[in-house]
């Protein structure tokens, strides 16, 4: 069952370590000490397929810098 839910999650974040993280920190929001964690993952990833908890931003990616043409020195 949750293989499912893990998929239908996966379908809209496709990133699997964001997938992870962004169900990690919610469940750890989300988790009551009384209930069982395996029913707060299950909730978390209805949710996550459902739409909610997607406002990811992604920060800007620099450009690497710029490498110098490699000066060979001929062998004299």
């Amino acid at each position: 069952m949750r293989s499912e839910l893990v998929y239908s999650a996966g379908l809209k974040i496709e990133n699997r370590f964001l997938l992870s993280a962004t169900v990690m920190r919610v469940a750890r929001l989300l988790h009551v000490k009384s209930g069982r964690t395996e029913d707060t993952l299950n909730r978390v990833f209805t949710d996550v397929a459902e739409g909610r908890y997607i406002d990811l931003i992604f920060p800007e990616v620099a450009p690497p810098p710029v490498i110098d043409e490699l000066v060979v020195a001929p062998l004299v």
